[in-house]
């Protein structure tokens, strides 16, 4: 019996913020390739995650949040996400059932109808919206016609993500794979490493802190016995920001810190030293050589 042909593809994963494009990528994946948390506007760039599913290669893009931008910084995530979609196979996009069909997905509809290109469209967390409206809100979105398939899922639990996974390995083109088997990721180790930081900072520092900081791998030792040192430098807008991250006494960065590097041993299987400093770079988000990091256009 002859083997089935491979296939591979680029599938974007586009939704509003927080709609759980990076839990669903890093769930395909198998590790954790995009930070997620709970605040919105997490995901700064394009992030390219790698799944095999049979003998399909499947490289999933998973996008910023498309909402109304008001920041150079914010525009450029917005135009990431939106050629995320022309530049990939297959489009499918992930709705938080509990929003609906409001304001922002309206315009994302809005935007694919113009694209002229169908999406998939994919419910996300039923696990905590009765059966009735879902089915509702899958007639209002099919109606649109901007759709080819409507999928309910559950990228936290996992419910429905395996039907959708195998429709997409069905539908990209047939082809040889595009990157090595054991490749989960485009993005480079130092980058990775700094949006692990930054989820840590995320989660533990709240209101506008998170959205005035980044965080920057500005060295790398790798050492005989295997452990790395790393360094990186967490810049903010204002020094009341620093002090924040610092907490009393440094409290709150030495805790940052070791949520960091734990998951950092974790991730390259070896011992890691990490060492943040904090800095004041009141115009950090108008620096050109930060979004060409993030494969952002600065001009947008």
């Amino acid at each position: 019996m002859a083997e089935a042909a491979t296939r591979a593809g680029f599938v974007a994963l586009i939704g509003a913020p927080n709609a759980g494009k990076s839990t669903l990528l890093n769930r395909y994946v198998g590790t954790k390739i995009s930070i997620v948390t709970h605040k919105v506007q997490t995901t700064r760039s394009r992030i390219l995650g790698i799944a095999i599913h049979g003998a399909s290669q499947i490289a999933f893009v998973d996008t910023p949040g498309i909402f109304e931008p008001r920041r150079r910084l914010e525009r450029a995530m917005v135009q990431a996400a939106w050629e995320g979609v022309s530049g990939a196979d297959l489009t499918v996009l992930l709705v938080d059932a509990r929003r609906g069909l409001d304001e922002e997905n309206q315009g994302i509809v809005d935007g694919l109808k113009e694209s002229g290109r169908q999406a998939i469209l994919a419910l996300n967390k039923i696990d905590v919206v009765k059966r009735e409206k879902l089915l509702e809100l899958a007639a209002r979105f099919d109606a649109s016609g901007a759709f080819s398939d409507v999928f309910m899922i559950s990228a936290a639990n996992g419910d429905g993500a395996q039907d959708l996974l195998e429709t997409l390995a069905d539908r990209v083109p047939e082809g040889p794979w595009l990157y090595p088997e054991d490749q989960l990721s485009d993005m480079p180790q130092r980058l990775l490493a700094a949006e692990v930081t930054r989820e840590k900072l995320f989660l533990n520092v709240h209101e506008e802190v998170p959205y005035a900081l980044t965080v920057e791998t500005e060295s790398w030792e790798a050492f005989r016995d295997g452990s790395v040192r790393i360094e990186q430098t967490v810049y903010v807008q204002k020094s009341t920001q620093k002090a924040i991250i610092l907490g009393k006494g440094g409290r709150m960065i030495r805790q940052i810190g070791e949520a960091a590097r734990l998951e950092l041993e974790a991730l390259l299987g070896t011992r890691v030293h990490l060492k943040l400093f904090v800095k004041v770079q009141e115009r950090w988000a108008e620096d050109p050589a930060r979004y060409q990091t993030w494969n952002l256009d600065y001009k947008a």
